[in-house]
């Protein structure tokens, strides 16, 4: 990830199947699906579906989380995924999701999130540590683990 503690890959989703997008059951499944198809750790997901139409929801994962709001009368879908550490891939979750919501069309953009270079330095000035002086110990880039499914 080249020294960022994120990637955050933000998705549009067009001329999707609409009644894919509307299905609250259908797209709760399908985004815990991507979480696992990136190797991410679902810690629990929550789902809605507005009248007359539309779903959103987040699956949060021990890596961050995955979140989605739909609208089936425009067959259109925002997705974000963001994901932290080395080990998580989110394009196997985009790449799934554009499958299962039928897009015909998507864009993307990937934003680092957490330059490790800058919060270390960041930290290194506000601790006030004497020039030559040895850094505390700066915590890994991996997220804490989640103990009974609380964040």
């Amino acid at each position: 990830m080249n020294n960022v503690l994120g990637q955050h890959l933000l998705v549009e989703f067009y001329n999707c199947n609409p009644d894919v997008l509307d299905d609250v059951a259908g797209i709760e499944k399908h985004m815990n699906d991507a979480a696992r198809a990136c190797g991410a750790t679902i810690v629990q997901s929550s789902f809605h579906r507005f009248e007359p139409w539309g779903v959103s929801g987040v699956v949060v994962i021990s890596e961050s989380h995955l979140a989605i709001h739909t609208w089936p009368e425009y067959g259109y879908a925002s997705v974000d995924l963001y994901t932290c550490g080395d080990e998580i891939q989110p394009d196997a979750a985009y790449e799934h999701l554009k499958q299962v919501l039928q897009a015909e069309l998507s864009e993307t953009q990937l934003l680092k999130r957490g330059n490790l270079d800058l919060i270390k330095a960041r930290l290194e000035k506000r601790m006030a540590v004497p020039q030559g002086a040895a850094m505390p110990t700066v915590p890994s880039a991996e997220p804490a683990a989640v103990k009974g499914g609380v964040l």
